[in-house]
């Protein structure tokens, strides 16, 4: 019995362990994910001092690399669901750090648009893939995906300073090529000790936690679609345009590395709001909690159209705040009302309309910009968070209805 006892024990202990590792991976995954997508938008403003293109015409050529980062989600779900996660994680890391060196060996605008478009391809892996594993390994969901969350907000908050640096003493070629190495390796690693899958594709559950009716479950999806879009366009647009924002507008004529530590600044409130979000879950209902941050997020926004100086990075900061904040809550009620055997599909979709918008908010930066500067930038995204916020009251007030149904009825 001693024996026995023991030994359980140790596997109870090997396999937490195994848990720990296995987010830990995917913690640093998400990081990368975010940070890698992230490099053109800052590098572009070296690149059009090397080249004498303008900021519009160079920022257009990562177009094809976020609808790629879009586009690549859906056969990425469903190979998740159908084949092995692991393994795709595997490609993840190594197909971005390959792509990335690519960029780093460009010979032209051309090659390195090439490799921009094979970087989007592979980086769409992660979010499909990696949010339905962190979900499996999960034990406290709110906070996992949370701190999962702050993950991948460090590698956009990081991105730019980390980028502009690397730009300061390597040129815009370093900036891709140390990315590259650190994904490879890290893909080398994952494959000789990352821990084994825990479920197989027919071992996954096909029960929700919350079973909606058909009719309320065709209602909710059609609001989530609303959400994506209007959400990953709010995301993008922000997240691709704020380096020239700060550039522009902050004033002072401040330099490359400045703007970039000013907006890794900013980033970083989004990661100290998910820290927060992740613990508001656990104490307020999360559909409730998603309708307050769709209201933040459109003042934000507007906040941010108006201001200006330093003013505006605490408009920014706000902003930020209430993005990042979305995306965990967002997570969270996916999986609270989705299966595990067809979870990563259903995050596949999510994260197919939100990150195919970004192609959308690329093209509309470069349009918007060249007429009437980031003032009208910021207010027809004022307009996108507006559709946001109709979206999530309205999720938030189904989903009210379907959670005090589920409540025991007091007797007659």
């Amino acid at each position: 019995m001693t024996v026995s006892t023991a030994a359980g024990f140790s596997d109870d202990r090997s396999a937490e362990a195994s848990r720990r590792l296995a987010i830990g991976f995917l913690n640093w995954a998400h990081a990368l994910d975010h940070f890698v997508i992230l490099i053109y938008p800052t590098v572009v403003i070296e690149l059009a001092v090397v080249y004498g293109r303008s900021y519009a015409a160079l920022i257009a050529l990562s177009t094809a690399s976020f609808v790629a980062f879009g586009l690549f989600s859906l056969p990425a779900g469903w190979l998740g669901d159908h084949w092995s996660r692991r393994n795709l994680m595997i490609a993840f890391y190594i197909g971005c750090g390959v792509s990335l060196v690519g960029a780093a060996l460009a010979p032209s605008l051309t090659g390195l648009a090439i490799a921009l478009f094979s970087l989007g391809l592979f980086a769409a892996i992660y979010h499909p893939v990696g949010t339905a594993m962190i979900v499996e390994n999960a034990k406290e969901r709110g906070r996992t995906l949370a701190f999962n969350g702050v993950c991948g907000n460090l590698g956009v908050s990081l991105a730019a300073g980390i980028t502009a640096a690397l730009t300061a003493v390597l040129s815009w070629r370093g900036a891709f090529l140390v990315p590259g190495i650190v994904c490879i390796a890290t893909g080398a690693i994952y494959f000789w000790f990352g821990p084994p899958e825990r479920r197989y594709a027919g071992a996954r559950s096909r029960s929700p936690d919350v079973y909606l009716t058909p009719t309320i479950a065709a209602v909710i999806v059609a609001l989530f679609v609303i959400v994506a879009l209007s959400a990953g366009l709010v995301f993008n647009t922000i997240s691709v345009a704020l380096p020239k924002i700060v550039d522009e507008r902050v004033g002072g004529g401040i330099s490359l590395i400045l703007v970039g530590g000013l907006t890794t600044a900013v980033f970083l409130c989004g990661a100290a709001a998910q820290i927060t979000v992740g613990r508001l879950v656990e104490r307020i209902q999360p559909h409730i909690l998603f309708a307050a941050i769709a209201i933040m997020q459109f003042s934000g926004v507007v906040w941010s159209a108006y201001a200006s100086g330093p003013m505006l990075l605490v408009a920014l900061a706000f902003t930020m705040a209430a993005i990042y904040g979305q995306i965990t809550v967002n997570d969270l009620l996916i999986a609270r009302y989705t299966a595990d055997a067809w979870r990563a599909r259903i995050y596949a979709v999510r994260y197919f309309i939100t990150f195919m918008i970004s192609g959308v908010a690329v093209s509309m930066i470069a349009a918007l910009y060249g007429r009437g500067g980031f003032g009208l930038v910021l207010g027809v995204t004022a307009m996108v968070a507006m559709g946001f916020l109709v979206a999530a009251i309205a999720i938030a007030i189904l989903a009210n209805g379907v959670e005090k149904a589920r409540l025991p009825q007091p007797a007659e």
